[in-house]
């Protein structure tokens, strides 16, 4: 994301306009996108009378709302949300202090697959739930979207690969990324999901 943020501006830029391509029915207040985004509420402010002044988004009472009718919108939209921008070395070495990773596999939304039932499937050991929610966030902010994902310790990985779990054959089954696989987990036991 640090080219498309020197391109256009800023990063917060590049996070608001993907939270609005991600989200385009939605109507967001600045507090909201500022959340959402993770960016200061006075970045979210300016970055919202900006792109609502170049037509980006139409203001309403209740905040902003992505404008169809913008005349790059399909330009951006491809630069911002077609093009993968994720920096998984990152996103692996940022997942690794929540615990003992085992395995971590982007679906849905990182491979640009609407039809998945999660976007991040994550296996490993001691994992510390805040810590792991925290990392989601931080990911929900750079993609523009709230992700869907499912945690597990590495037994019951174990046990729902072993009793065939819809789920994880759901992940593992149709097209996914492995971005992270411990050499103890291996090969094999992901082929019988």
């Amino acid at each position: 994301m640090e080219i498309l943020g020197k391109i256009l501006g800023s990063n917060a830029r590049v996070k608001v306009m993907r939270l609005f391509f991600l989200n385009p029915k939605k109507t967001y207040a600045s507090v909201e996108v500022g959340k959402r985004a993770r960016i200061s509420s006075d970045s979210a402010r300016r970055e919202l009378k900006l792109l609502n002044s170049i037509g980006f988004l139409k203001k309403r009472s209740s905040g902003y709302i992505f404008n169809p009718l913008f005349k790059y919108a399909h330009e951006f939209e491809y630069l911002l949300v077609g093009s993968d921008s994720l920096d998984r070395d990152s996103v692996v070495t940022n997942f690794k202090k929540i615990g003992k990773l085992k395995l971590l596999v982007l679906s849905g939304v990182f491979i640009k697959n609407k039809d998945t039932r999660v976007d991040l499937l994550i296996v490993g050991d001691k994992i510390k739930k805040s810590r792991a929610e925290e990392e989601i966030a931080k990911l929900e902010a750079e993609v523009g979207t709230e992700l869907t994902y499912a945690l597990f310790d590495t037994k019951e990985f174990s046990y729902r690969i072993n009793m065939y779990d819809k789920l994880v054959r759901d992940v593992l089954d149709f097209p996914h990324e492995v971005v992270f696989q411990a050499k103890e987990l291996s090969t094999q036991s992901l082929k019988k999901a």
